[in-house]
């Protein structure tokens, strides 16, 4: 799966790439609020999961998905994990969960500009690895060699 925030052509318009360049090249701001900086805490802690993220992008890409639809395109989750990150991603308000009334019952989740958003704001995260893979795959050429000298 390509990541949304690499695909150019994907939901993020000009203006999110270039907001991700901005914060990218700023330091961070000296005096934070403690509730916005616990929010970014329990936010990276949760995004940091690779479900979400798997979540996050494959509703980004497709739209609107039912439940089995996700199983199916999210490799290696489980039901119950499934159903544990969904339920924590429309908790935090980055997605909806509609269930229509029918027979059997039929349960569908978008993201909300709210999840659109988040996943806007992992682009500088990509924009950070495309400047620097080769310094960091140098790095870790350098590391792993003083390992094998040791």
């Amino acid at each position: 799966m390509a990541t949304v925030a690499h695909n150019r052509g994907g939901p993020f318009s000009e203006s999110d790439i270039a907001a991700a360049h901005h914060y990218l090249d700023h330091d961070p701001p000296q005096d934070v609020d403690p509730r916005v900086e616990t929010l970014v805490n329990e936010l990276i802690g949760r995004v940091a999961d690779k479900w979400t993220m798997l979540i996050l992008e494959l509703l980004s890409e497709k739209g609107t998905l039912r439940f089995s639809r996700i199983a199916e395109q999210v490799d290696g989750i489980s039901q119950k994990m499934l159903t544990q990150t969904l339920r924590q991603m429309e908790r935090d308000g980055l997605l909806t969960r509609t269930v229509h009334p029918v027979v059997p019952p039929k349960v569908e989740y978008g993201l909300t500009d709210l999840g659109l958003s988040l996943g806007a704001a992992f682009c500088g995260v990509w924009i950070w690895a495309e400047r620097h893979l080769d310094r960091v795959e140098q790095a870790r050429t350098d590391f792993d060699a003083r390992k094998v000298a040791d």
